[in-house]
């Protein structure tokens, strides 16, 4: 492991700020060109060097150092407009949300509707113990996945990949109830 790599292991401040002084306006910079606005580039900067700081043990060659947080930036930006695609998708469906919603609310829909969660109660209870956790604080309690990252102890990308995993299963759970 390199001396600038052991040096942001061990979190020394210092290396830290200098770090993100060298680093963060070429980072901008490409994100600048990539995402809308700038408050957009800013905060994805800003989550690039958290990111990097949380796997930077990881990093092989401190010579590639530039490179790898390119490649962050780029996921990052991929992921940003996926999401904002998602989004799109589920807001240009509103309306149809709401008529569906509507209609679910009447009273011949209640049996189905205690059906459908006890299917899901069903399902859920025979998950383990912290996909059960995670999916509950995360969609009952709106808990983002950084808050998450803390909650359980994990790097941002492993609490991600956990909230995956737990969705996948309930999916295989809720299909076999």
């Amino acid at each position: 492991m390199s001396s600038l790599v052991k040096l942001l292991v061990a979190g020394d401040s210092k290396t830290v700020v200098e770090f993100y002084r060298i680093f963060s306006p070429k980072i901008l910079s490409y994100l600048i060109k990539k995402l809308p606005t700038r408050e957009d580039a800013q905060e994805i900067t800003n989550d690039v060097f958290l990111e990097t700081l949380d796997s930077i043990s990881l990093l092989k060659d401190e010579r590639k150092v530039l490179n790898w947080l390119y490649k962050i930036a780029h996921n990052k930006t991929v992921d940003f407009y996926r999401k904002k695609k998602i989004k799109a998708i589920i807001l240009s469906q509103s309306p149809f949300l709401q008529i569906v919603a509507n209609e679910i609310n009447q009273p011949e829909f209640q049996f189905e509707k205690d059906r459908i969660r006890d299917k899901i109660e069903s399902a859920l209870y025979s998950l383990s113990h912290n996909y059960r956790k995670i999916l509950r604080l995360h969609y009952e309690d709106k808990i983002s996945v950084k808050r998450l990252a803390i909650i359980f102890n994990l790097s941002f990308k492993a609490a991600e990949s956990l909230l995956f995993r737990a969705r996948q299963s309930f999916k295989l759970a809720y299909e076999r109830a």
